[in-house]
């Protein structure tokens, strides 16, 4: 049986890849019983039109946000750009969706998910309450099977350790996997200054490194770029065909370049999904089998972790990793969820615990269970804004509804704007598998930012005007029937304006005919006028 990707797929494509035998109808590997691929895997990738990609439309990708030190971050002009590229918005959009979908589905499959989603918060809030004492517990276990345990207090110290490590053993090359804590403490940049090479061995992330930009995504990182995107990137940079974006091409011709740098690498890295303090042992979840390559092939290991990454037992890691897949991609498993305990013989283990921010966000009474996110990235999957600005455009590590409530907590003033790049809608909160209430912390940022005077001024007198307003009934009534009676009567460009920013790429919706409250109270004497 064919499926709906195999007739998709450009004629002659398994001719040209790499190692063709991936394309071939007994690959097990990537096909369900029924014989079609399974859904998972590809996402919603599919070619932009049916033309060969030497003739179709190309679309330059919008880069991100401009960082201009500890300036507040423009992510409505970054937003801007990303909205006028119309092929990228409408693919990033539909291949977010397509996975906040397949989440629901998934989601929808288990009885207990609800369940699982409570007990999965209530794991996470017994151990940040003792963290002081299951980090303990995980530090001696460790060490009792043989690894050395590092402490940082940032980012800074994290890079210095591992730095030490390496210059220790003689080591210039180092592979790593997927790690958001790597990227948050600028590693990558940090070691290329002191001359260590550090390869990407995630396709994403490698995508990301050779295009020299940051992830846009938790987990899914070049999830903003179409397949031509990819295309031109390896073109320039492995000497692929500019013309070939098929994607089985694409990944092969990524694996066959970094294989050799895994095999002949001096150290690995990986991040960590869960630490388990029982067993002192580190959990990684991935789908390419990456971070057992790098965790694995190199005699010297290292793992970076964040200290809010730790779970007590290793019986709670299934309530875990049941909801962490479904929630990210909408599969009920990764292909590779991979235990490091300890050393193999011959080989050096190394696990660094990393602060950077976290006990001070722990002391935040509003904010600190933003410590239970498992990083699923649901949250921007099913956000309105993330979806249609792209996560470059918020100029940080984290983007997207967690963005908003953790980026504030490494830089008020650098970050001010990012909690107001937001609907309210909630749906980030109904999604997040450890129950964290998003859109609540991201309104309590929004005053905290406005009473410490890290907003515009001419922000602050429009919310102070506007909170003038809603605090008094009678003004809010007739402000709103004022507003009801303009949009009647004023002409189009007196509404749409630089002044109205709601108008910025949408309409403003209809003046009802009169309003609720005056509907309401309509109604209700007419009903009390009939009791009576």
């Amino acid at each position: 049986m064919s499926s709906a990707s195999d007739e998709l797929r450009p004629r002659g494509a398994e001719e040209r890849l790499v190692n063709p035998e991936v394309a071939k109808a007994g690959d097990e590997s990537e096909r369900g019983q029924d014989g079609g691929r399974l859904a998972h895997a590809e996402g919603a990738s599919r070619p932009l039109s049916a033309e060969p990609a030497a003739r179709r439309e190309r679309e330059p990708q919008p880069r991100g946000a401009k960082i201009r030190g500890d300036r507040p971050i423009d992510q409505a002009e970054a937003a801007e750009r990303f909205l006028a590229a119309p092929l990228h918005q409408k693919a990033h959009d539909e291949r977010l969706w397509d996975l906040r979908k397949k989440r629901d589905a998934a989601a929808h499959g288990i009885p207990e998910w609800e369940e699982l989603r409570e007990l999965a918060s209530q794991i996470k809030a017994h151990t940040l309450s003792n963290l002081d004492t299951y980090l303990e517990q995980f530090e001696a276990a460790a060490k009792a099977n043989g690894v050395h345990v590092h402490w940082a207090a940032d980012g800074a110290e994290h890079n210095r350790i591992v730095h030490a490590i390496m210059r220790d053993h003689g080591a210039r090359t180092l592979i790593k996997s997927k790690s958001m804590l790597t990227e948050e403490c600028g590693f990558r940049h940090y070691m290329a200054g002191v001359g260590i090479e550090i390869i990407e061995t995630d396709l994403g992330e490698r995508i990301q490194q050779l295009d020299a930009e940051e992830p846009s995504h938790i987990v899914v990182p070049a999830v903003h770029k179409t397949r031509l995107d990819v295309a031109e990137v390896f073109a320039r940079t492995l000497g692929t065909d500019p013309d070939n974006d098929d994607v089985h091409y694409l990944a092969e011709s990524q694996r066959e370049t970094t294989r050799p740098h895994i095999l002949s690498a001096d150290a690995g890295m990986t991040g960590c999904n869960f630490a388990v303090a029982e067993t002192g042992s580190v959990v990684t979840c991935t789908n390419e089998g990456n971070a057992d390559l790098s965790g694995n092939v190199p005699k010297l290991q290292i793992h970076s972790i964040g200290i809010e990454k730790l779970i007590p037992r290793i019986e709670y890691l299934g309530v875990f990793i049941r909801l962490l897949s479904r929630s990210a991609l909408g599969s009920p498993i990764t292909q590779y969820t991979s235990h490091f305990r300890g050393p193999r013989a011959g080989t050096e283990m190394h696990m660094v615990l990393v602060d950077n921010g976290r006990s001070a966000r722990l002391g935040m009474e509003e904010f600190w269970t933003s410590l239970k996110c498992i990083r699923c990235a649901a949250c921007m999957n099913t956000c309105p804004v993330y979806r249609r600005s792209g996560g470059l455009s918020y100029g940080a590590t984290y983007a997207g509804p967690i963005g908003l409530i953790i980026d504030p907590t490494y830089n008020k003033r650098k970050y001010s704007t990012l909690p107001f790049s937001s609907t309210m809608n909630g749906s980030c909160t109904n999604v997040c598998p450890v129950k964290i209430n998003i859109h609540e912390q991201i309104f309590a940022w929004r005053k905290v930012l406005a009473e410490e005077h890290y907003i515009p001024a001419l922000k602050q007198g429009m919310m102070k005007a506007a909170g003038a307003v809603l605090a008094r009934p009678a003004a809010y009534r007739a402000a709103i029937g004022a507003a009801d009676s303009a949009l009647k009567v004023l002409p189009r460009f007196a509404v749409y304006n630089p002044l109205n920013t709601w108008g910025k790429k949408r309409e403003m919706p209809e003046a009802p005919r009169e309003t609720f409250h005056a509907w309401y109270k309509r109604e209700r004497l007419k009903k009390t006028g009939q009791d009576a």
